[in-house]
């Protein structure tokens, strides 16, 4: 069997979060009753005209500069001809020629290993409606709520060439749809979808196979599963000696196989023309640099400085920068330097992300700042307190707040680092479990743990374990 190369593209259609939708006034929500947020605009009664909604165009400029995109200034949009029951306009308006962002790239990190795929095009364009399907009817009933809500599509260039990039990939675009606060990005609300357009060649081979065009994507391990799918799909046709056609193709995740849908289209069958009820979009370049100044550091770019500089695992690194909030208490914390990266990222990654899943609650909405985090990751770290006595005053800070250092004098949880006191209480200790001692030196290796327990249990839990480990493994080897 020959060497194939899988070469993957993605388009990406996030839905904007702006309060109303992109050509009409209509409200932009999601799960409202059927056919209630919808007018003659977005419903395609003849002699309606669209306006365009201002905001969509900034979101989509600063979706444009988190991509590194040229941001076109001057642009228009066209409209795109076909025939489905859930486009009453039997037009849908989107940009064809000239897109309001093109030639931008994002970096991924995929096993510790950087890499820039290349952004081909973000334009703006409108959604379409819903068709409902129910055993309790016959045929197919169309919900128009959805039409003309706002949408964004991101065109990738083919630089993919695993699905574990295209993962890496599609879930930065979330991150930072996310960070920059213009989709709400809930896939199970159709917010945000892909198209896959995978092809594969042999290893060496200058031009592209013929790319197939998977729709239905609806989670981004179908992405993974469905590139697989077709790759091993696309060969085994090439290996038997046939052709890949090019088509268009419906991903069935319950199955875990693609289903040909259409011969794929091509430009020239949409029938693209300039949209004649919208004016040229015009942006003024100081208003372009004013969005890309509003730009936060994103995610990708965390996880690299996470990794780079502080030494974390890419998973870690990972966890932390795509969630804003525990991305920010993390930055908080480590710019203090008060204890070290990776106890903050272990804190984060354990505790608080234990307490923010059991309780829905925001870790920024309560007592924990960054410093008393610091302050009580650093208690640790200097053996000021055991882990133990930690989880309680982080307990205590979350319920009640306060300091931790005037917690752990109150609630006497210091623990006691005095060597003089610590070597009597295990000489004690030892004197009082010989049967212990003997066993560790005839081999019986636990007893070193059964003895330390001791001298923690007779502590009443004060003693310094590290050190009391130390002063027993050392009085045994003698």
């Amino acid at each position: 069997m020959k060497d194939y190369e899988i070469v993957i593209g993605l388009e990406v259609h996030a839905e904007l979060n702006t309060e109303s939708k992109i050509y009409c006034n209509c409200r932009n929500a999601f799960g409202l009753e059927v056919n209630t947020q919808v007018c003659p605009i977005c419903m395609g009664m003849p002699g309606t005209l669209p306006t365009l909604n201002e905001k969509v165009v900034d979101y989509a400029i600063k979706m444009g500069h988190a991509l590194n995109c040229k941001i076109n200034s001057v642009c228009k949009q066209d409209r795109k001809n076909y025939f489905y029951p859930d486009l009453p306009k039997a037009y849908q308006i989107s940009q064809a020629e000239v897109p309001l962002c093109e030639h931008g790239h994002l970096d991924i990190m995929v096993d510790g290993v950087e890499k820039s795929i290349g952004v081909t095009r973000i334009h703006i364009e409108e959604d379409a409606g819903k068709l409902l399907h129910d055993e309790s009817f016959a045929g197919s009933l169309v919900d128009l709520n959805r039409c003309g809500v706002p949408l964004i599509e991101i065109v990738s260039e083919p630089d993919i060439r695993s699905s574990a990039e295209a993962k890496a990939y599609l879930e930065t675009i979330k991150s930072i749809l996310q960070y920059i606060n213009i989709s709400d990005c809930k896939m199970q609300e159709g917010s945000i979808r892909c198209d896959v357009n995978v092809s594969v060649r042999e290893k060496g081979a200058e031009e592209f196979g013929t790319r197939c065009e998977m729709k239905n994507v609806n989670s981004f391990s179908a992405a993974v599963r469905g590139i697989e799918y077709e790759a091993k799909r696309q060969i085994e046709v090439l290996e038997a000696g046939g052709t890949v056609i090019q088509e268009t193709r419906r991903w069935d995740d319950a199955k875990g196989m693609s289903f040909t849908m259409r011969t794929k289209e091509d430009a020239q069958d949409y029938r693209y023309f300039p949209e004649p009820d919208l004016r040229t979009i015009v942006v003024d370049e100081a208003h372009i640099q004013e969005l890309k100044e509003s730009i936060p550091e994103l995610p990708n770019a965390k996880i690299s400085r996470y990794v780079k500089q502080d030494g974390l695992s890419q998973i870690d690194a990972t966890l932390i920068a795509e969630d804003i909030d525990k991305s920010r208490l993390y930055d908080e914390c480590s710019a203090l330097k008060k204890c070290k990266p990776k106890s903050i990222s272990n804190w984060i990654l354990s505790d608080i992300s234990k307490f923010t899943n059991d309780t829905g609650r925001s870790i920024l909405d309560t007592p924990l700042t960054a410093e008393r985090l610091a302050e009580l990751i650093a208690a640790v770290e200097k053996g000021t307190i055991s882990n133990s006595a930690a989880k309680k005053v982080f307990d205590i800070i979350i319920k009640d707040g306060g300091e931790p250092a005037d917690i752990i004098e109150k609630q006497g949880l210091a623990q006691n680092s005095d060597m003089g006191f610590l070597e009597q209480l295990v000489k004690d200790v030892m004197a009082a479990n010989e049967k212990s001692v003997t066993d560790y030196k005839n081999g019986k290796t636990n007893a070193l743990g059964y003895l330390v327990g001791q001298c923690m249990k007779a502590s009443k839990g004060k003693a310094n374990p590290g050190i009391v480990k130390e002063l027993v493994t050392k009085a045994l080897s003698e």
